[in-house]
């Protein structure tokens, strides 16, 4: 059901989803958004690929393996909600601060740490149900 619309389209969807969930993660501060949702995006640009060109296709645009992703996006979420407390504040109280003239606070850092939890898990099982379906159910061994 691969058709040249298909595989053609999706190519410039991908860039444009992405370019949306990364939207999504730095809006959602202030507004509607955040890392949740903006994975949730990601993570359907890597499934409409992965539907036009393949699998395999679609893992070799992933620099790491999801499940490396979900562990850094653990460990940045972590740091992030720490950063009050080296400075004698409650945890996760958000801390701002100048980053080469850009005013950044822990709750973006939080949200970009859960932002590649979500993606990184939610693509791992996707491409585990799509490994299983092209399998057939079968486990070798």
């Amino acid at each position: 059901m691969n058709t040249l619309i298909l595989r053609t389209t999706s190519s410039f969807l991908f860039t444009l989803l992405l370019l949306l969930s990364v939207f999504l993660l730095f809006r959602g501060h202030n507004e509607p958004g955040g890392g949740f949702i903006g994975a949730l995006v990601a993570v359907g640009a890597y499934a409409l690929y992965a539907l036009a060109h393949g699998l395999k296709a679609a893992r070799k645009l992933l620099p790491l393996h999801p499940l490396r992703l979900v562990g850094w996006g653990l460990l940045v979420a972590l740091l992030s909600a720490l950063v009050a407390l080296f400075l004698n504040k409650p945890l996760m109280t958000g801390v701002w601060f100048s980053l080469f003239g850009v005013k950044v606070g822990t709750p973006v850092i939080f949200d970009i740490g859960v932002y590649l939890t979500v993606f990184g898990a939610l693509l791992s099982a996707l491409f585990g149900l799509e490994e299983t379906a092209r399998t057939g159910g079968q486990e070798g061994g």
